[in-house]
């Protein structure tokens, strides 16, 4: 990507495409030439459209593989440009000794409902081997890894402790460590990078939806995520992956950016994806967030609220996105987000359970409201205990910023981007 003087906008010349998205809100004009403001000053003025994934940055990592026996963790968010373009099918075209992909769940093709298990395969379109990390094991092992000298991990992530990518990152670093492969890491925007907030998790709850004393929402990128994997000590007997990480140009965190590509089967709009850090919880419930609609994590029900909602929805078996969802075939009723306004989250910069404590306290029989993941997702059984208790949202926050402080300051050390 060329640049006509000092941070002007990007033009798109080769497969280095820069990703050009939409944008919610209006950006402020590309910065012109001024040699007094900083890099970090000048990316934060630059319209969202701008920012260039690291994939994208194809001049900076291109060289670097060549000649070298590539794995690749990746899925259908691992694009190159407005295109859209595959990137492990254009790095083939490219001639790069590609030996193995890595899939995490929904695979890599992304053609897995949520939670099935995925199988090792052959890739049809490249005829390159494909093992599962959501099938009989999370973490490659020695045998899968054989032959790889370098491994690259290049997977869209949305910014929260239950979305099972990091988790996935985190046995990859830990393998890549043991058998002594470099990972380069090419980072994506986080889509909630403004939000750090939640309840820390207690070990006790740790779990492949929850795997690190992180927040609920941790407003991290992957390549930021994974240096504090490192620097934390929290892969197995302290072992240190050798990283080198391909960073991406003109992102600030608090950027509004939209995905290209849905990062996952239920996450299938931008609204979903905004709605995701504080809607997720009912996943922990008996109630339905919308899987079986078109509209998952934008809507929540159940039969019971009937009378109380006029809003309703009959979840279905979709095969691919979900063959088995909550309350299946049966009328739920609810509340409707699909126009909400996802900026008001933003300018608030904090979780909301209002529509969490609200919907508890209209549900008939509370005894039957919540189910053992709440305190997986929640990281912790005191939420639930808090709730149940009738604590008021303000109180329940209370109770969370001595760990979001001290986990703020840990944070800092790893940040890439301002």
């Amino acid at each position: 990507m060329k640049k006509i003087g000092l941070g002007i906008c990007s033009l798109l010349l080769s497969i280095t495409a820069t990703c050009k998205q939409q944008m919610h809100n209006n950006q402020p004009d590309a910065v012109a030439t001024d040699t007094s403001l900083t890099a970090e000053t000048k990316a934060a003025r630059l319209p969202a459209s701008d920012i260039s994934p690291a994939a994208d940055e194809t001049k900076l990592y291109l060289g670097y593989l060549k000649g070298r026996n590539v794995g690749m963790v990746v899925n259908p968010t691992s694009i190159i440009g407005k295109n859209k373009t595959t990137l492990v099918d254009s790095l083939v075209k490219l001639k790069v000794g590609i030996k193995k992909i890595y899939g995490p769940e929904h695979g890599f093709r992304g053609d897995a409902s949520n939670g099935a298990t995925v199988t090792n395969s052959i890739d049809k379109r490249t005829g390159i081997p494909v093992v599962s990390l959501y099938g009989k094991t999370f973490k490659p092992t020695p045998a899968d890894l054989k032959g790889i000298d370098l491994m690259v991990f290049d997977i869209q992530d949305v910014g929260v402790r239950f979305y099972t990518y990091i988790s996935t990152l985190h046995y990859v670093m830990e393998a890549c460590a043991e058998n002594n492969i470099e990972l380069m890491i090419l980072d994506r925007p986080n889509p909630n990078g403004y939000l750090v907030d939640g309840p820390i998790l207690d070990s006790a709850f740790k779990s492949f939806v929850g795997m690190h004393p992180i927040p609920a929402s941790h407003g991290m990128t992957i390549a930021e995520y994974a240096q504090m994997i490192n620097g934390e000590g929290w892969l197995k007997n302290r072992v240190k992956c050798k990283l080198k990480i391909i960073k991406m140009a003109n992102y600030s965190r608090n950027m509004d950016y939209t995905l290209l590509v849905n990062p996952s089967p239920n996450l299938n709009s931008q609204q979903s994806i905004m709605l995701y850090p504080h809607i997720c919880w009912f996943e922990g419930t008996t109630l339905s967030l919308g899987r079986g609609t078109q509209f998952p994590f934008a809507i929540v029900g159940h039969p019971a609220l009937k009378g109380k909602y006029d809003f309703s929805f009959t979840p279905v078996s979709i095969p691919g996105m979900s063959d088995n969802p909550p309350q299946k075939n049966v009328e739920c009723f609810g509340i409707d987000l699909r126009n909400y306004d996802t900026a008001l989250l933003k300018k608030e910069g904090k979780l909301n359970l209002s529509w969490l404590l609200t919907l508890f306290k209209n549900f008939p029989d509370k005894s039957k409201f919540f189910n053992a993941y709440f305190s997986k997702l929640a990281g912790t059984d005191q939420l639930r205990k808090q709730i149940e208790s009738g604590m008021t949202e303000s109180q329940i926050r209370q109770t969370w910023e001595p760990g979001l402080a001290k986990f703020k300051e840990v944070r800092k050390k790893y940040l890439l981007y301002n």
